[in-house]
């Protein structure tokens, strides 16, 4: 009888011991062809960081390298303008014909009545001062063919430079040189430019 219940107990843990090695068969075989969740998550964000440090460099390097260039540039430029401003040279006064009268200005919303002093040469410089009052300029301005350097309220917050490129507002100031240069013995001189009107009387 025991050899007998020996037996049967011997079976029964073979008969257990196959069914574990079935399991942990299957569990090999399904990580062999089934990828493990965490695996793949790894995997996938290893490969999206690779392929956006990757997507990402070449913009970032384009966008470096033009900003060097737009530097260079941008100091060259500053660079040149403020030579061409330095090496500017106006002619002294010598020769020049000299005129002293009164100046009124007008646009749609100012009216200004001012001393003003005029000067100009036969080679095609000019210069003119327009104050109010002693001491108090409102307007200087130095030109010839080429160059404008402009001083004083009325000018705003100033400007000097390449006739060419003048602003706006001052345009009408610097056509007054092309105006004396043409009569240069007149008494009373009248300048329309735009909306402003210039008067001089001498």
């Amino acid at each position: 009888m025991k050899v007998m219940q020996g037996r049967v107990a011997l079976q029964l843990r073979r008969l257990s011991r196959g069914q574990h090695c079935v399991r942990n068969l299957k569990r090999r075989l399904l990580s062999c062809f089934v990828p493990q969740k965490r695996s793949f998550r790894s995997a996938r964000a290893s490969s999206h960081r690779f392929s956006s440090y990757g997507e990402c460099r070449k913009p970032c390097a384009h966008v470096e390298h033009g900003l060097v260039i737009l530097g260079l540039q941008i100091t060259l430029f500053c660079v040149t303008s403020c030579a061409t401003i330095l090496n500017h040279g106006f002619s002294e006064p010598g020769a020049w014909q000299i005129k002293s009268g009164q100046l009124m200005y007008r646009t749609p919303n100012t009216t200004l009545i001012g001393e003003t002093l005029v000067r100009f040469s036969k080679t095609g410089d000019f210069e003119l001062t327009v104050s109010k009052g002693p001491g108090i300029t409102l307007l200087s301005l130095r030109q010839d063919a080429s160059f404008a350097e402009v001083k004083g309220g009325l000018a705003r917050q100033g400007w000097s430079g390449p006739v060419a490129q003048a602003p706006p507002q001052l345009r009408g100031w610097l056509g007054l040189r092309d105006q004396f240069l043409h009569a240069p013995d007149r008494k009373t001189l009248r300048y329309a430019a735009g909306n402003e009107t210039f008067v001089f009387r001498f």
